[in-house]
């Protein structure tokens, strides 16, 4: 794999396996394609496979070097194409959380839900758009808001939360579970209680 490596998506271009025939992916490849097409392209499922000389590709289910697809990503480390297609499938999701380009009347960034819903907080200040906040940064910190829609993203796709934590390792996952383990018994009050 060099870095000038081409991925083609039409199997049009190339006779790739596919079970609808050239001639007729053809067809459809001439038609406006609707606006679902960016996230079905990136939605997965993903699988991670060796790829000798060159590290590890990220291949749709059904795409392989074998079948001659070209990896949708290649990198040198098995836990970055896990990352990699942890958080792929949520590019193509329009975000949940947006940020108001300009501060409310006290000086702070309103965050608000993209679909204009309240999770109930009763919170004061219109958001971006006029929706109602669901929070508030003291900066205007995009990229902040952009981390939490890839974690919001993780949270409502299991297989993609299920990369994420592999790509983690062992012993992150055992302290993880140290962590949480502390934090259930605390919250069922039975932790926290030093011994006397």
């Amino acid at each position: 794999m060099s870095s000038s490596t081409e991925v083609t998506t039409s199997s049009t271009e190339s006779p790739l396996p596919n079970a609808f025939t050239p001639a007729f992916l053809g067809r459809l490849a001439e038609r406006d394609e609707p606006p679902t097409a960016g996230d079905a392209d990136v939605a997965g499922p993903w699988r991670v496979s060796a790829i000798p000389g060159h590290g590890f590709g990220l291949f749709r289910v059904g795409e392989s070097l074998g079948r001659g697809f070209a990896p949708t990503a290649v990198f040198p480390s098995r836990w970055l194409a896990l990352l990699m297609a942890g958080i792929l499938p949520g590019t193509g999701k329009d975000p949940l959380l947006l940020l108001s380009k300009q501060p409310d009347a006290h000086g702070v960034y309103p965050v608000a839900l993209a679909g204009g819903g309240d999770d109930g907080d009763g919170g004061d200040g219109e958001g971006p758009g006029g929706r109602v906040p669901v929070g508030f940064l003291q900066l205007f910190d995009e990229k902040a808001v952009d981390a939490l829609n890839v974690v919001i993203h993780l949270l409502q796709a299991p297989e993609s939360l299920a990369f994420v934590l592999e790509a983690a390792g062992g012993v992150t996952l055992e302290r993880c579970g140290a962590i949480l383990d502390e934090r259930m018994a605390a919250d069922d009050g039975a932790g926290g209680v030093a011994a006397g």
